[in-house]
């Protein structure tokens, strides 16, 4: 009855077949979704929940529907058949082990996991599921869900799902991509973005500078600001040791996460050097070595910036506001697992659940109503109400009519 009274239908009319809202994820694209998260977001903009200049971001785990015990070694099929030929020609050699493998393996090449790994093997349920753990939890299929949220008022500005192999920093300049689009229709600017130190990268950094952004995020451990008793030489590009040796530019190589510059002393200089025993830098085998990073500015930047009081504060800030946000997304809007399969549908389902948080956010929000005698406190809006429930209507509407043309059942 409820139903049939929100979408206009009359007491004797049939609801549409259960599958138009059952199937909703398999039947419309990602742009469905994502117009109703705009849709939803410019009201919050227009109530002046969101001032969208500086924001959190965060990322999380989300379960994927698929088990460990579906995972399968990856093998191109030309290898398994070139495996077999081998086990053939040397069948006198074969041992019982050889046997099983070979009685294991399908003629898709794959083979049953042993010490499963990303790269080595992937699951039969959810090809796009990816290994991952977090410290303290079991290793399981996950999906990485990022989440930007405004300061201001704890809204979601924009979600995204990413295979759960990525690292934070990955995927950070394209969420900050995303909601510079998402504020820009709306004609609102990003000025900050905070985040931890999972983000830190000397790439991103120099992404969101280009991008006229402040940046607070903590640089991971692994920098070293300063070495002491060594100096660097900008013209010449080499360092000088305590002993006054020089460590010299010799190349830069791609470690996977920054381009590093390499400068390196003399093998018989530094075994020769009775500083040796007490040197940061000394390697018996290669002597004296620093890298350093390309983007090494932009770090030495966000070092300095992070020992600020405002760089604290809003650390703390950070904490109290992205944080609780995420919670309520895994606790009480069901996005600790995904009940589909593929990345495309777990992005829809992180989509409509930060609508519905935005929604619900935007239903609370206090408004002072004035009565000629005192200022009353009330939740919602009759306007804002009912805006809402025209477009759900809307959409809904619009479910229903392409269900229809593509000659689905609507028994």
């Amino acid at each position: 009855m409820d139903i049939l009274y929100f979408i206009g239908y009359d007491i004797d009319e049939e609801l549409p077949w259960h599958s138009t809202l059952s199937r909703t994820r398999q039947l419309y694209g990602q742009e469905v979704f994502t117009e109703i998260f705009k849709a939803v977001l410019k009201q919050c903009i227009d109530k002046g929940m969101i001032s969208g200049r500086r924001q959190a971001v965060d990322g999380f785990y989300v379960k994927a529907n698929a088990s460990l015990d579906s995972m399968v070694e990856r093998l191109v099929l030309s290898d398994a058949e070139m495996y077999g030929r081998e086990l053939d020609e040397n069948a006198e050699k074969e041992n019982a082990t050889g046997e099983e493998e070979k009685e294991k393996s399908n003629s898709n090449g794959l083979k049953p996991k042993k010490n499963p790994h990303n790269k080595t093997h992937y699951s039969l349920g959810d090809p796009e599921a990816k290994m991952s753990v977090k410290p303290g939890k079991a290793t399981a299929l996950n999906y990485l869900g990022e989440v930007s949220v405004d300061t201001a008022s704890h809204a979601i500005t924009h979600i995204q799902a990413f295979t759960a192999d990525k690292k934070d920093y990955q995927c950070l300049p394209e969420v900050i991509e995303n909601v510079i689009e998402n504020l820009k229709e709306n004609e609102l600017i990003v000025e900050e973005v905070v985040a931890d130190t999972g983000f830190s990268n000397g790439k991103t950094l120099r992404t969101l500078k280009e991008k006229k952004i402040t940046a607070y995020i903590p640089n991971i451990p692994q920098f070293i600001y300063e070495r002491p008793g060594f100096s660097y030489d900008g013209k010449g590009d080499y360092y000088t040791c305590p002993n006054n040796a020089k460590l010299t530019y010799r190349g830069t190589y791609n470690d996977k996460k920054n381009y590093d510059k390499y400068y390196r002393a003399g093998k018989k200089v530094c075994n020769g050097c009775p500083l040796k025993d007490t040197c940061l830098v000394y390697n018996k085998r290669e002597g004296g070595i620093i890298t350093d990073t390309l983007e090494r500015p932009y770090l030495v930047t966000m070092h300095h910036r992070m020992t600020t009081p405002k760089a604290r504060r809003l650390m703390k800030e950070r904490q109290s506001t992205v944080e609780p946000v995420i919670g309520t997304l895994v606790n009480y809007l069901g996005i600790k697992r995904v009940n589909c399969k593929g990345l495309a549908s777990a992005n829809k389902c992180l989509t409509i659940a930060a609508a519905a948080y935005n929604l619900k956010k935007l239903l609370n929000l206090p408004v002072k109503r004035h009565t000629g005698v005192k200022a009353q406190t009330m939740k919602g809006t009759k306007i804002c109400l009912q805006r809402i429930l025209e477009a759900c209507k809307h959409l809904l509407t619009q479910f229903i009519a392409m269900e229809t043309k593509n000659n689905y059942s609507l028994q």
